[in-house]
């Protein structure tokens, strides 16, 4: 079983990119105690539990030999955020379709299952989506299917930055692939088009400030004075990815998976706050959203609802009734939001 084997077979799998890195201790990952030590893992204490893993893939794996890096495309054709209208809610496009742990991890288990025929000797292997204690951009970059460019996404240089990263650690000496070139140069659209400056510096992100950070990690209140700066972002951000020169002609997938649900398909944050808690659960049922959950997603909606003060959205928050309105979490930052109004 060769390399380009791993790869025809990933493909036919419905994975877009496939590379292979040597499961080695890279400079780049050193690069991430310091990240924690400036505090910008901000409430993400789970990152730093796992630091010392985080360090080395054979930390995980010890007999680990190759990464297998995979990518999947997830854009769709539909309009950037930064292009919506002001009312509509901005939510992050990796999270419209179904979730990307289930879909890719079952095609994981699909590739190790044609692995293990295929190797004609028995290997160790340990594959993750987005779930793991592995860096997978840095292992992604020396599998060669791109580089991390500043605004911390990984970029191919021929489908954009639309990408799920997942990875296989094996015990295979596989033949690895160069590694990708920082081809960045000297553009900065996302640091200046980030709101509220959370790219710190090219290539580092200051996670407390971000609001993928804010409406997806964040568990209890938004601080007050990032409020403001939510603007319609109601799950996630993606205009360091909007704004990127590698994202206008990017790839497109036509899988079903990723295509946005009727639920997530541009609403309003006016229909977003009126939508019942039932169809709330209903609608999240199998999604990334999941993350966030009923309750979460009232808050960020009503902070954007503050934060634009869109006259519609203002008028759902006190026109609906359900019970998740009436938690103190949601209600806190419905009495923030209603403030606006009167300012």
């Amino acid at each position: 079983m060769t390399s380009e084997e791993i790869k025809a077979c990933a493909v036919e799998l419905g994975f877009d990119v496939c590379g292979i890195a040597p499961a080695a201790a890279f400079a780049q990952l050193r690069f991430f105690r310091e990240w924690l030590a400036r505090g910008y893992a901000g409430e993400m204490q789970y990152l730093a539990r796992s630091a010392e893993r985080r360090e080395d893939a054979r930390s995980i794996l010890p007999s680990a030999r190759s990464v297998i890096a995979l990518g999947t495309v997830y854009n769709v054709e539909r309009p950037y955020s930064t292009e919506r209208d002001a009312d509509i809610a901005r939510l992050a496009r990796y999270a419209w379709g179904d979730d990307y742990h289930d879909v890719i991890g079952r095609r994981m288990d699909a590739l190790l299952e044609w692995m293990r025929g295929a190797a004609g000797e028995p290997f160790d292997a340990r594959a993750y989506v987005d779930t793991g204690p592995v860096q997978e951009r840095v292992y992604a970059q020396h599998a060669g299917i791109g580089w991390i460019g500043k605004n911390t996404c990984l970029i191919n240089p021929d489908r954009g930055s639309w990408i799920f990263l997942s990875e296989i650690l094996c015990t295979l000496p596989l033949e690895p692939d160069a590694p990708s070139l920082d081809q960045c140069g000297t553009c900065t659209l996302c640091l200046d088009a980030c709101p509220t400056g959370a790219l710190a510096e090219p290539y580092v992100l200051d996670s407390r400030t971000c609001l993928s950070y804010l409406t997806i990690e964040v568990k209890g209140s938004i601080p007050i004075e990032l409020r403001p700066q939510l603007g319609a972002h109601a799950y996630g951000c993606d205009i360091c990815q909007d704004v990127c020169p590698w994202n206008h002609r990017p790839a497109q997938s036509r899988d079903e998976a990723w295509q946005p649900r009727a639920a997530f398909d541009g609403p309003s944050l006016g229909a977003l706050w009126r939508r019942s808690d039932e169809a709330w659960r209903r609608a999240l049922r199998g999604s990334a959203m999941t993350r966030a959950g009923v309750r979460r997603m009232r808050r960020n909606v009503a902070v954007c609802a503050g934060s634009t003060r869109d006259a519609d959205a203002l008028d759902a928050l006190t026109s609906v009734s359900e019970p998740s309105c009436a938690d103190p979490l949601v209600a806190e930052h419905v009495a923030w939001a209603l403030e606006q109004r009167r300012d």
